[in-house]
């Protein structure tokens, strides 16, 4: 039996799960790209114009990504955001982790890195939509940080990405086969990877769907149904607003899916999210408007409008 402890030490089923494996079989990648993408889970082929636009706000495409050496490290970044306020600008997260060493590191070198992979993770840089805006609703919902620290990452990093389809498939209770993360990932990067390096992506991943609360165990990895609150679910529909979606599609996203809840849970909890100020949404005529006018500028709405 396969153990994942390695990445450990480092720190209610969905429904249809096979329109989402089904969706993947039939896209083509497209060049310089990492093979079907996630991302494009009910949203089609996501054309080059699209991409870069989400990527000015934050996104990340490709095959690469920070998995090949970290998981999603939950812990660094809740530290990270504690010690600092939350007005806090770029050089006050570089002083915080290099100068002041708030994460604890016995080098300048592993503090430069730390910094480096959650810089690659998170930005953590005030000027990044993605950011900025999971920061207001990590600081507004308390119990929504695991949640957000993975929907941010998975937007950031694609080969974390790859394994979302792997994991949506089960049902609370089963248990992850190495194997289907393993398969995930190769076919995304094409074989890129050589063998060490893939088994480490696979601990590492596992290990962060661990840490959001998908994954649960050690020598054995099961999976749990996540209990969103708020402000994860808020920050999943601003992702999907992000890249264009509208409507209730924003409901049907890869990120909205990984909240473990159907589209009638999701809307119930958008309005609780609306009574605690995190969105603005609206219903009538069996139409859902949600829009994020109180956090998004004039500039970030303008390029989600022509995301997709």
């Amino acid at each position: 039996m396969f153990s994942w402890r390695a990445a450990d030490k480092l720190q209610t089923s969905v429904d249809h799960p096979n329109r989402f494996m089904d969706y993947l079989t039939a896209n083509q990648p497209s060049n310089n790209a990492m093979h079907r993408d996630p991302i494009q889970i009910g949203l089609g082929q996501v054309p080059d114009v699209a991409k870069a636009q989400a990527e000015q706000v934050g996104f990340r495409f490709g095959d690469t990504g920070t998995h090949t050496s970290r998981t999603i490290m939950l812990a660094e970044l809740s530290n990270a955001l504690r010690v600092c306020k939350p007005q806090a600008t770029r050089a006050d997260y570089v002083a915080a982790v290099v100068d002041e060493n708030c994460l604890g590191k016995h080098t300048q070198s592993t503090r430069k890195t730390t910094l480096q992979r959650l810089t690659e993770l998170y930005a953590l840089d005030e000027k990044v939509t993605l950011f900025r805006t999971a920061r207001h609703f990590w600081y507004a919902d308390e119990k929504a940080h695991g949640l957000i620290a993975l929907l941010l990452s998975l937007a950031r990093d694609p080969l974390l990405r790859a394994t979302a389809p792997a994991v949506l498939a089960l049902a609370s209770g089963d248990e992850i086969a190495r194997q289907k993360f393993t398969d995930a990932i190769r076919d995304a990067v094409s074989g890129r990877l050589n063998d060490a390096t893939l088994d480490k992506v696979v601990r590492n991943a596992a290990s962060s769907w661990t840490q959001s609360g998908h994954l649960d165990g050690r020598s054995r990895k099961r999976r749990l149904a996540v209990t969103p609150t708020p402000g994860a679910v808020a920050f999943a529909l601003l992702l999907g607003y992000l890249l264009g979606v509208r409507g209730q599609g924003l409901f049907e996203t890869l990120f909205a899916r990984l909240l473990d809840r159907d589209v009638t849970e999701l809307s119930l909890m958008a309005m609780e999210a609306k009574r605690l100020g995190l969105l603005d949404i609206k219903s009538g005529g069996g139409m859902l408007v949600v829009s994020f006018d109180g956090i998004l500028t004039d500039k970030e709405k303008r390029l989600s409008h022509g995301a997709h």
